[in-house]
């Protein structure tokens, strides 16, 4: 017979070392395929929206992202800076967020933002590109015995408050930018789009 001294043992290990050996190259095939589907870092400076994830972001606290190559400043700000706020209009260039392409229609309020206590920024002074330092706390500093907290720009002493509205008679001439962003849920925001695709 044609099949005498045949080891069907060995041939079916043959055939499943085969087939694995062949789903593992099909697997290693794959990952730049899979990979290639993923927004290359060209495209996330370009433009494509950033997920961030707030979900250990505690109050008084800050987290930078970032989207388009500029830092993104997500805030949890406290109680007693957002009651803080109102008491700066009459020191702000701009205190009602009149200046448009600074903010979206949905950020134009006394908090700035979707949700009073967290605030969305570009975290670039609007004078000459620096990034400012967040100064939180409600106490006198150096360079203002009045301060409520805040941004302070060391570069060329720009000032803004808790809700990135600009001090009058600093050198920054408006705002700081309120970048496009949605909630996903309560844990995560997309910076880069005003709304969830459809």
């Amino acid at each position: 017979m044609a099949n005498d001294g045949v080891d069907l043992g060995r041939r079916r290990f043959l055939t499943a070392t085969t087939a694995v050996v062949g789903g593992v190259g099909v697997a290693v095939a794959a990952i730049p395929f899979i990979k290639s589907w993923q927004p290359s870092a060209r495209a996330k400076t370009s433009g494509a929206p950033v997920e961030a994830d707030i979900s250990k972001l505690e109050l008084g606290q800050m987290v930078t992202y970032e989207w388009r190559g500029q830092p993104i400043w997500i805030i949890h700000r406290t109680k007693p800076q957002l009651d803080a706020l109102p008491s700066q209009d009459s020191r702000l260039r701009d205190p009602s967020s009149s200046v448009e392409t600074q903010q979206p229609t949905y950020a134009v309020n006394e908090y700035r933002s979707r949700k009073p206590e967290l605030l969305v920024l570009v975290g670039i002074c609007t004078h000459l590109g620096c990034s400012p330092k967040m100064h939180g706390e409600l106490k006198p500093e150096p360079f203002d015995p009045e301060w409520k907290g805040g941004f302070f720009c060391p570069c060329h002493k720009s000032r803004f408050d808790m809700a990135g509205r600009v001090y009058d008679g600093v050198p920054a001439p408006t705002n700081l930018v309120v970048p496009p962003y949605y909630f996903v849920d309560d844990t995560h925001i997309m910076i880069g789009l005003n709304e969830r695709a459809a």
